[in-house]
């Protein structure tokens, strides 16, 4: 019943978005900005119609037995809708990085080069149950002067093909053609891998989502991808750590909302700490609902808890679950990071600023953090406005992916005859 096998050709598609990109890609920031108000209108105009098709999904949902954290990622609201168009209106409110000259200078021969900011082309994005990342992900790629080919999961189907829907209604009021926005309504996983090899059409691919995912998309793929990290995010609780900073640290890592990638998965606790302060932090686990996964001292020591296996300690929990070990030192830490991180966000809580300092700069990984939360590993959050992922990589972009990050350069030298 919920399956949609229908042979789509993704090759057209991708065509198509390759031939509408041209005339984005010159498009004023004026002409940008309008369309992207006008998606924003039909977003909140339509939001009965969203609704309506995202509780054919969710009802799938309950029928497969999606758990907790994935029904929450899929759920539309009416206050979702909107905060989509809100983010829309944001986006707008953005630097277009689209022309900006990064350099420039002239050769002693005469030539004047400049280097500037350029789009991409066309973005492939492929992500799981989140129909929120359809709406940013055509926002920021037409504000940069991408076109986009979209490839949700299967269990957002009818939720994501009403949005472009009311994207594609919209963009027939603008300057901008509905053609630059490809939805591939597909479930066939073949229609997904045809996306990897087309690189003659499509110039980058992001996947947004698990870890199974990205890896599927990292080694099959020929076109070049733009990874988006799982987060296996750590914080590590000093034995000069502040009390309070602590557990409030702790408690809104992991509890705000669990099932984002920035969420605490592990803390790693100073023993001197735990021994000073570990009624304090079993009330505040206990009341908060955490499921504790320890070592042996931890099980001793936290009542209700579960010894923890080798696989916690690498586990993406996405849910009130948490990981809880005892350290000897910082570096005993840092070790533990290096070995089961996955580079996203890490974060030390410490009023010892020698020992900071060591964290932050043995920690490889996209955003370390000082006495404060992992949550704020957000595009907005960190005041780059909206973003398309975050990017646990180390080449052309890393950490929250704003506007910026969806371009390339290009010089463009002037001459007066030269010749070489």
């Amino acid at each position: 019943m919920w399956l949609n096998t229908e042979k789509i050709n993704v090759e057209e598609q991708a065509k198509k978005a390759q031939q509408a990109g041209k005339p984005l890609s010159n498009l004023s920031t004026k002409d940008k900005n309008e369309a992207l108000l006008v998606i924003a209108d039909e977003l909140e105009k339509n939001y009965s119609f969203l609704l309506d098709e995202n509780q054919k999904d969710l009802d799938k949902g309950k029928e497969e037995n999606f758990d907790e954290a994935f029904m929450d990622r899929l759920l539309l609201t009416k206050e979702r809708v909107n905060n989509f168009a809100d983010g829309l209106r944001e986006v707008v409110e953005l630097n277009d990085p689209i022309g900006e000259v990064l350099s420039e200078w002239t050769l002693d021969n005469g030539l004047h080069v400049k280097n500037l900011r350029v789009p991409l082309g066309v973005i492939g994005m492929i992500y799981e149950a989140r129909p929120n990342v359809t709406v940013d992900a055509t926002g920021l790629a037409l504000k940069s002067g991408n076109a986009v080919v979209l490839k949700g999961g299967s269990s957002a189907l009818f939720s994501n093909k009403a949005i472009v829907s009311v994207i594609h209604r919209a963009l027939e009021k603008t300057k901008i053609s509905k053609e630059a926005v490809q939805f591939i309504a597909s479930t066939d996983r073949s229609a997904t891998e045809q996306m990897f090899t087309l690189k003659k059409h499509i110039d980058v691919l992001i996947p947004r989502g698990g870890g199974s995912l990205i890896e599927t998309v990292v080694n099959k793929a020929t076109v070049p991808v733009l990874e988006t990290g799982v987060g296996n995010v750590h914080v590590y609780v000093d034995k000069e750590a502040d009390v309070d900073k602590a557990l409030n640290i702790i408690i809104n890592a992991k509890t705000d909302r669990p099932a984002v990638c920035n969420a605490l998965e592990t803390i790693l606790i100073h023993k001197d700490w735990f021994e000073s302060h570990k009624d304090a932090l079993i009330s505040k686990l206990s009341e908060n609902h955490i499921i504790v996964h320890g070592d042996q001292e931890v099980v001793t020591m936290i009542p209700d808890s579960l010894e923890a296996e080798e696989k916690d300690w690498a586990e993406e929990y996405l849910s009130l679950d948490l990981a809880v070990k005892i350290v000897n030192d910082v570096q005993e830490a840092i070790d533990h990071i290096d070995k089961y991180g996955t580079k996203h966000s890490e974060a030390i809580v410490t009023e010892n600023l020698k020992t900071a300092d060591q964290f932050m700069q043995d920690i490889d990984a996209a955003a370390v953090y000082h006495n404060a939360s992992t949550r704020f590993t957000d595009g907005s959050a960190l005041g780059y406005g909206a973003e398309i992922g975050i990017s646990t990589q180390k080449l052309h972009a890393r950490g929250p992916m704003g506007l910026p990050a969806l371009t390339t350069t290009k010089l463009c030298i002037t001459g007066n005859g030269q010749v070489r």
